[in-house]
């Protein structure tokens, strides 16, 4: 239930404050206090969204995209879209890179690291649609986990619980407690002709695998 009145509305907006640096700091062994956590770019990219969503909810979308773009650079690259809807304890290591896309549903507890994208399919995927106030970007449910620089794509779900692992490209849903897992590089042994030897195109090393991803 959303408190009514000013004195309601800013104890509560103070004690999720206070959660967000508190997740901070449990989630970050670089942070060790509250006046740390200030200047996190989760508690930086929250405060920014939190503002920027209710603008976006009373159809300010100038104001909303304005306070976006100032978050943006002052997490050193988090896009967030005013549209997409975040849930509690939500946190971001470093953030950098990050985007959110207007659709995207984001649950409790959901932690992302840096370069991860949950984007739509394309905007000529988009309008092609007929059902154009439908969701295009990822839904993440309670506990997700998303590696770094991993891209989700589409209105997919991803389960509670469920791990994205780094590099990971994921289009299809992700079932509760699952995993999408990027294939892992091998690192062989030296060349017996020395470095110069080696190959310079991963597509010719041993090993070598690009754009796969896997779902256990």
């Amino acid at each position: 239930m959303t408190p009514r009145g000013p004195l309601p509305r800013l104890r509560a907006a103070l004690r999720g404050v206070r959660e967000t640096l508190d997740v901070v700091v449990a989630r970050d062994p670089s942070v060790h206090s509250r006046g740390e956590a200030l200047l996190h770019p989760t508690a930086l990219t929250l405060a920014g969204h939190r503002i920027a969503h209710a603008l976006y909810l009373r159809r300010h979308r100038i104001a909303a995209r304005l306070v976006s773009a100032v978050a943006k650079v002052l997490t050193g690259g988090i896009e967030i879209h005013p549209g997409a809807t975040i849930g509690r304890r939500f946190f971001i290591d470093h953030g950098s890179g990050t985007v959110i896309g207007e659709t995207a549903q984001i649950g409790d507890d959901v932690s992302l690291f840096h370069q991860v994208t949950l984007g739509s399919l394309g905007w000529w995927h988009d309008r092609a649609r007929s059902d154009r106030g439908a969701r295009r970007h990822p839904r993440l449910g309670d506990g997700v986990t998303v590696g770094a620089g991993a891209t989700l794509l589409g209105p997919i779900t991803v389960g509670d619980g469920a791990l994205i692992g780094a590099r990971a490209l994921v289009m299809d849903d992700v079932p509760k407690g699952g995993r999408a897992l990027a294939a892992r590089s091998c690192a062989d042994g030296p060349s017996p002709a020395g470095p110069s030897a080696r190959p310079t195109d991963d597509t010719t090393a041993p090993n070598a695998t690009k754009g796969m991803a896997r779902r256990d």
